[in-house]
């Protein structure tokens, strides 16, 4: 039971990831000032335990700490964040974590010459056939929709990269959250010093930081590093991932009321389309480690 909750917890977390991304644009913090949020409370937190972790932090190979801390750090935040303030909540999630099985295989046939089998194709087939639909229902939303579909994609391929590396880092959960948190915490200071990202911050109502508090500072950056490895060791990776799929079809369907956001017919049927794609990949017999989707924290 224990398991099944954190997984619920985890997924809950997945699909927030995606509102509160598309609620910057509705909110008058930045991205800057999400981002600020989304790392410096976890460097907080997670400060009395660096000293444990230096050790491994130090072995970790620079290709892989390069690829985790990029892949989820602040590169991948911010590109996510360009790319949903153009689309909807369903395509951040659907384009973002939904993906990730066909980034984890791109990043890897380009990095490391991986193959993909027989038994991927259909999955991968499903996610394409998705995402084109989800292209084609954009409509009318957003200034440069195509622009915004391009960014979530590119966010995705980060966070294949991200999931690639912490197979290689050997790394513990926290330690993992750490060479995502830091990293990003000291890029991000002198771009919110300089104004070359902008920052509101100081004149936002407490209140209004209180969401992506939760969601992105709490949520993201330390609850799912516990839950989803936890969910993991006492549910196995098949159910994690099985359940994990549903992340953007329950971000589609939260963001009807908390934002008012409405999908097109051909966005509904994207996002489901994804979705299936997602199970398909996980659960046809491979013989080659597949990662599930939102593997670790998101985003």
């Amino acid at each position: 039971m224990l398991g099944w909750a954190a997984l619920t917890v985890t997924v809950l977390i997945w699909a927030a990831f995606a509102l509160t991304i598309r609620a910057i644009g509705h909110s008058p913090l930045t991205p800057g000032d999400v981002a600020l949020i989304r790392f410096l409370i976890p460097a907080a937190l997670l400060l009395p335990l660096l000293p444990s972790r230096l050790p491994a932090l130090r072995r970790v190979p620079p290709h892989a700490a390069l690829m985790i801390a990029a892949g989820a750090g602040l590169p991948f935040f911010l590109i996510a964040a360009a790319g949903g303030a153009s689309t909807s909540a369903a395509h951040v999630s659907a384009l973002v974590a939904g993906t990730t099985p066909l980034s984890v295989v791109l990043v890897g046939a380009v990095l490391f010459r991986d193959r993909v089998t027989a038994n991927q194709r259909p999955g991968l087939g499903l996610i394409l056939l998705g995402i084109v639909l989800l292209v084609v229902g954009l409509g009318t939303v957003g200034t440069s929709p195509l622009t915004g579909i391009a960014l979530l994609l590119s966010a995705s391929l980060l966070w294949g990269g991200y999931t690639l590396g912490m197979r290689r880092a050997g790394l513990d959960p926290l330690a993992v959250a750490m060479l995502v948190t830091y990293p990003s915490l000291l890029l991000l200071a002198p771009l919110l010093l300089t104004g070359t990202l902008p920052s509101h911050l100081t004149q936002v109502p407490a209140q209004n930081l209180l969401p992506f508090i939760a969601v992105q500072g709490l949520g993201v950056g330390v609850v799912a590093s516990l839950t989803y490895p936890y969910a993991l060791k006492h549910l196995g990776t098949l159910r994690c991932a099985t359940v994990g799929a549903l992340a953007p079809v329950l971000a589609t369907l939260l963001a009807l009321p908390l934002l008012g956001e409405r999908p097109s017919v051909a966005s509904a049927i994207g996002v489901a389309i994804v979705t299936t794609g997602v199970l398909v990949f996980n659960l046809m017999p491979t013989r080659t480690p597949t990662a599930p989707t939102g593997a670790a924290h998101v985003q």
